[in-house]
């Protein structure tokens, strides 16, 4: 048990650690405001980068700026390559519950093993970077693994809320001009199994698409509409792929994913994020 204030009988005191922690933080901000290029140099430091950059900011065209021009480097592999490198496969990467109750553990050397599989299975459908996928997932591990296998392999991924509908998600799809969506059968809500591939199917059936196949991943279990030629079960096809691949390089501003507004005022507006 803790006490609580005397003034505010709600509210408990902060930890000897968060206090530390928020006079740490302080004292970064004082760092970065004194010399803002020499402080992010440190933290891009801490990065495994493949070229060094030449150049920590360059703001000559304002407002666009670019950061560690020169720069290559690839967000999976600092994310996953570099920790199981360091010894630290064997340890867990992310701990998962889904809402059944089922679960899993997944270490960063399966993690790895899990991206390759992907980035090969995605480079095989002809996937080049520069390239965009939507991926309109439940909060599954697998949506973890294709935002990892995108960045792999300088594809720009866009993640689509899978509460959205079809034609929230027929608009990004467009606007993105996305070559594959990532989906699952369905999801679960409050104990019942939803279907979400539908959503897919009527999103895509107006008009042409740019979209060339869609990637289902088995989640419950329901029956599924399924397009012959444009569909592939995940099961069938990723997890069947080689657990090795190398990671290529990208430049430090190679795009990396877009984030859309909620298109709640009107059409949704992608924010390009770079690497």
């Amino acid at each position: 048990m803790t006490e609580t204030t005397a003034d505010h009988p709600d509210v408990y005191p902060p930890s000897a650690e968060f206090a530390a922690a928020a006079n740490a933080d302080g004292a970064l901000y004082e760092r970065a405001a004194a010399d803002r290029e020499g402080f992010w140099a440190e933290q891009a430091g801490r990065l495994h980068w493949a070229e060094p950059w030449t150049r920590v900011l360059d703001w000559d065209d304002a407002p666009f700026a670019k950061w560690f021009v020169g720069g290559k480097l690839n967000v999976a592999y600092n994310c996953v390559d570099r920790h199981v490198l360091d010894g630290h496969g064997e340890q867990v990467a992310i701990h998962w519950e889904g809402e059944p109750g089922d679960s899993r553990d997944i270490t960063y050397a399966d993690l790895l093993a899990e991206v390759s599989r992907a980035a090969n299975y995605l480079t095989e459908l002809g996937l080049t970077a520069g390239d965009r996928v939507a991926i309109y997932m439940p909060m599954v591990p697998e949506a973890i693994v294709s935002m990892l296998a995108c960045a792999r392999l300088g594809l720009t991924h866009s993640v689509v809320f899978a509460g959205f509908s079809p034609g929230a998600l027929r608009q990004r799809v467009d606007d993105a001009a996305a070559r594959l969506v990532i989906t699952t059968d369905g999801q679960w809500r409050r104990g019942k199994a939803a279907p979400l591939k539908e959503a897919v199917d009527e999103a895509l059936a107006e008009g042409d698409s740019t979209v060339e196949h869609v990637l289902v991943v088995r989640r419950t279990g329901i029956e599924t509409p399924w397009t012959q030629g444009r569909d592939l079960w995940w099961d069938e096809t990723v997890a069947h792929a080689s657990p090795e691949h190398e990671a290529q390089a990208f430049d430090a501003e190679h795009p990396l994913f877009i984030l859309y507004t909620s298109g709640t005022t009107g059409k949704p507006k992608g924010i390009l994020h770079t690497s």
